[in-house]
């Protein structure tokens, strides 16, 4: 089972990575909190991994820090929560904001993540109210991926964001008019200001 993976980066996607390790290039499912963490392309990085296998497939799911892992395993042990929710579920909240909804009982900001739904939002706080410990008590600062990644042209990190938020479900009208919003207002070369905003806008908190 693999648990970490560390070499090269060489392709850069919202929501899919490729590390180039030994000579093998490994497909990596990420969370936009990793997403916009790792490095450019070219660039060394190491992440911790979530091995899954299937009898059609073996799929590996990466992270830039611990607790996004173990934020990730307590997601997909609850029924109806496969892998792909529980990234989109993760790119929209950070570990330590997930556990602060589950803690308030804060079941509209769980059913907000595109693909959710009100049940499915409603077991993850039943189930995991008590679980939340896990989430909190890890520090994610001294395990984190290489994140020096430059700051791209302002057009590079628009089209960025625009992406990411329609990997994560949203119209690219709808994604294209909370990113043009957020720019009205201010400028930032920082893709995870950027789409953290931005998803503010669609959520209808800002």
């Amino acid at each position: 089972m693999i648990a970490t993976l560390a070499g090269t980066l060489r392709t850069r996607e919202a929501g899919r990575l490729v590390v180039e390790a030994g000579g093998i290039g490994y497909e990596v499912f990420v969370p936009l909190g990793t997403y916009y963490r790792v490095p450019s392309p070219g660039n060394p990085i190491e992440l911790e991994i979530r091995q899954i296998v299937r009898e059609d497939a073996i799929t590996l799911y990466g992270f830039a820090t611990r607790a996004e892992k173990v934020a990730f395993d307590l997601l997909t042990g609850i029924q109806h929560v496969g892998p792909k929710l529980a990234l989109a579920v993760l790119s929209v909240l950070t570990p330590e904001e997930l556990a602060s909804a589950i803690e308030d009982e804060d079941v509209a900001r769980i059913d907000a993540v595109p693909g959710v739904g009100a049940k499915v939002a409603e077991r993850v706080v039943r189930e995991l109210r008590d679980k939340t410990s896990a989430l909190t008590r890890i520090s994610s600062s001294n395990q984190s991926a290489t994140s020096d990644r430059p700051s791209g042209a302002a057009a590079s990190i628009i089209d960025d964001a625009i992406s990411a938020l329609v990997n994560l479900g949203y119209k690219p009208i709808e994604a294209k008019q909370a990113v043009d919003t957020v720019r009205a207002s201010e400028h930032t070369s920082s893709l995870e200001t950027l789409l953290r905003r931005a998803l503010a806008v669609i959520l209808g908190e800002r």
